[in-house]
């Protein structure tokens, strides 16, 4: 492939709605980001870390099906749905298939949608520099929707459409200026992401068992010093009895004997510690005093490497700093 990976154009995270003529707003999909590169003879897909997603996601690759351009690299959110509405944890179990012989099986079992949202490259020409509103209309030129290949839709009332997305439980919503070109490996005030609530990325440090079974997760942050931080246990949310009882065959390799928290975590008489390197996407209501998570939520297993678990990804930052870390 000519084309290189490239690293997405990321918003902000705000807690104020922007305002003004130049602002659209759209649904923030609850998905894995994934951009596809053609360049007129082969098709890959790539996640945001550059990582490649073409075997995962097979459906995408017959491009012609949905496109009208001779080269391209578009940008968007690949979704599964589960009871109406995107699930992270559904479409993890696509993105986390590491085996070619079990890709046809997942796709029966759970049907993804690519929602597209912006073109970086057209035609052989870098399109990254002209504005937010030419670059979407161009997409909608050269893109025929499928049913399972559509178009994000603008909304000019992002207080509105945010009100819709709290009432039905969804993640939030992402702010763009029309204006606005796309930065490659930026991400600055131009897209703006307001959240119905809030989420990390945690490794786990060590688990508590059931009956031979985890039953929870001790989880981490690490801070500037490289130093695992404990924030709470998880032992709700997404995962299946399956995923449960797999994970439990998973951790024995990472037994260790010592914790890897420089804190002591509130489960330690019970806990079977482990090396720091599983890492998932944690949902919850606030951090508390405690320097814990409030009602924490397990989502899924993400592909993120156990360093990058740190508290400068969220802007919870701030107030954990506030509580002492």
């Amino acid at each position: 492939m000519q084309l290189q990976p490239i690293i997405p154009f990321e918003p902000m995270i705000t807690e104020q709605i922007p305002r003004g003529e130049q602002w659209i707003a759209q649904v923030k999909w609850d998905g894995v980001r994934v951009l596809t590169y053609f360049d007129g003879q082969e098709v890959r897909l790539f996640n945001r870390k550059r990582n490649e997603r073409t075997m995962q996601f097979p459906e995408f690759v017959e491009i012609k099906r949905y496109l009208k351009a001779s080269s391209v690299i578009l940008d968007g959110e690949i979704i599964a749905l589960h009871n109406g509405k995107p699930s992270f944890h559904e479409v993890m179990r696509r993105d986390g298939i590491r085996k070619p012989e079990n890709v046809e099986k997942a796709r029966k079992e759970t049907p993804v949608t690519y929602m597209l949202f912006d073109v970086v490259y057209y035609n052989g020409v870098w399109v990254k520099d002209q504005s937010l509103q030419k670059r979407q209309e161009i997409l909608m030129d050269i893109i025929t929707p499928q049913e399972n290949v559509q178009l994000v839709e603008n909304f000019a009332d992002g207080e509105s459409l945010f009100t819709a997305i709290k009432a039905n439980g969804m993640e939030g919503i992402v702010c763009k200026d029309l204006n606005s070109t796309y930065a490659i490996n930026g991400k600055d005030g131009r897209w703006q992401k307001v959240k119905n609530y809030r989420d990390l990325i945690a490794v786990v440090g060590g688990v508590t068992l059931r009956d031979g079974v985890v039953n929870a997760l001790l989880l981490g942050l690490y801070d500037h010093k490289g130093q695992l931080w404990y924030i709470g246990h998880a032992g709700t949310g997404k995962l299946t009895h399956t995923e449960w009882r797999n994970l439990t065959a998973i951790i024995k390799p990472l037994a260790v004997k010592q914790s890897p928290f420089i804190n002591q975590p509130q489960r330690m008489k019970e806990a079977v510690w482990l090396k720091p390197k599983i890492t998932l996407r944690i949902k919850f209501t606030e951090w508390t005093k405690g320097r814990v998570l409030r009602q924490p939520s397990i989502q899924a297993f993400v592909d993120v490497s156990p360093e990058e678990c740190m508290f400068l990804q969220t802007n919870s930052f701030t107030q954990a700093i506030s509580y002492g870390f």
